[in-house]
């Protein structure tokens, strides 16, 4: 491990200044947003526009890495996404916003795919399941400290949009010149998604259901905050909650997956996550409740997110894992895209309480088709599952299939010990 980390840290830190800019920029927008004067429909477009370019970039990536090489593509895409950045304060019109967020979405995704190329390249096969390890605790912190960068200036003016653009620029400086060489990128076999929903319904349903609520995590929690008269700091602190949640939940989750019908447990974190959302709606002009509420949302949607994967892969061959893991990605794309809209027109109507509802009614009709699914199909035994992978719903396929054979190998080592 300490041999991968020598070779891979410059590839570490840079996914780590990417994440310190996706995630600050994510929140400055739903507080500036609301300054400009936009409504909170007009902000639900705006979130919603990154999950449709980050949708498209996944799709078409693959094929201009195949074309142009993991170094001209990253470079360009990061190139992209610094200078769009510096935009926002630029162009005051909503309509504007949503075309860059398209762009900056499609350029992010470009960037995990080249990114977790490499990482995965740079990985043994020994380490490969620690190393996207590191990469999601990267990941995680990268985010929650993003939050601590808001209050380094005011978010009426123009430097905040400054400080994720110059992190994005000087986060590709260690990557391109790291020697970790650029890996080849082989085509993978498709899944239908008809032939996803035969495999596995819950794991359909379930990661559609979690694109709505990762959207309303990364998208819609500054806007809600501003709602409900946060100040900037409050809102940092809110949206560090979901992930601080996501960190400390994923690994115990994990060990009780590979030890349960994961069915199970999907229904039980399911309810975990429906208390936390009823809560925020109830306690909604309590603070500390609301952060606590945050942290019980994030600390369940998060590893629900590997859970679901981990289970869908329980019924895919390991040829098939591939193509499984990027129609996945996309149904979980359609579910964020949906997400800020539903959201936003849902405050309009009922006011910031819905911010909540929606995640509470996402969960419950997940926890309700997790135990319906239960008495439809016999549990797999313990033996014949695949091994929990720990993942962020912004991972590409390749993360996705890389960790869940990981995974699979590190508990096959495991067994025969």
């Amino acid at each position: 491990m300490v041999q991968f980390l020598a070779g891979a840290w410059a590839l570490l830190l840079g996914i780590l200044l990417l994440m310190l800019g996706n995630g600050m920029h994510g929140t400055l927008l739903g507080v500036r947003g609301e300054i400009e004067g936009f409504s909170t429909t007009e902000m639900s477009y705006v979130m919603s526009a990154y999950f449709v370019g980050f949708l498209g970039g996944s799709k078409l990536t693959p094929e201009m890495i195949r074309r142009v090489g993991h170094v001209r593509v990253f470079a360009a895409l990061a190139s992209f996404i610094s200078a769009c950045l510096i935009l926002f304060p630029v162009v005051s019109n909503p309509w504007a916003w949503v075309a860059i967020r398209v762009v900056i979405g499609f350029c992010f995704s470009g960037v995990y795919v080249t990114a977790e190329g490499w990482l995965n390249n740079a990985a043994s096969n020994e380490t490969r399941g620690q190393a996207l390890s590191f990469y999601m605790i990267v990941q995680m912190l990268g985010i929650i400290a993003a939050q601590g960068l808001l209050l380094l200036g005011d978010p009426s003016g123009f430097a905040l949009f400054v400080i994720p653009s110059v992190l994005v620029s000087i986060s590709f400086a260690p990557i391109l010149l790291s020697v970790v060489p650029t890996p080849a990128f082989d085509q993978s076999k498709s899944m239908s998604f008809r032939n996803l929903w035969s495999l596995s319904p819950l794991g359909f349903v379930g990661i559609f259901l979690l694109g709505g609520m990762f959207a309303a995590q990364f998208g819609m929690a500054a806007v809600f905050g501003t709602e409900v008269g946060m100040s900037v700091r409050e809102i940092s602190m809110f949206v560090a909650a979901f992930y601080v949640g996501a960190l400390v939940t994923q690994f115990p989750i994990g060990w009780l997956s590979d030890r349960m019908d994961r069915r199970v447990l999907i229904m039980l974190v399911s309810c975990a996550s429906v208390f936390g959302g009823f809560a925020g709606s109830i306690y909604i002009e309590n603070f500390t409740a609301l952060l606590v509420s945050a942290f019980v949302l994030g600390g369940t949607v998060n590893p629900l997110y590997s859970l679901l994967l981990a289970h869908t892969h329980d019924f895919v061959e390991h040829d098939e894992m591939a193509g499984t893991s990027g129609s996945l990605l996309f149904v979980n794309g359609l579910g964020a895209i949906i997400g800020p809209i539903a959201i936003g027109w849902l405050m309009n109507r009922f006011g910031a309480v819905a911010y909540f509802g929606y995640m509470t009614a996402l969960m419950a009709v997940l926890a309700a088709y997790a135990a319906y699914r239960m008495v439809k199909r016999p549990a797999k035994s313990i033996e014949d599952t695949s091994s929990f992978a720990a993942l962020s719903p912004t991972s590409s396929p390749i993360a996705l299939e890389v960790a869940q054979i990981a995974a699979d190998e590190s508990m096959e080592s495991d067994n025969e010990r």
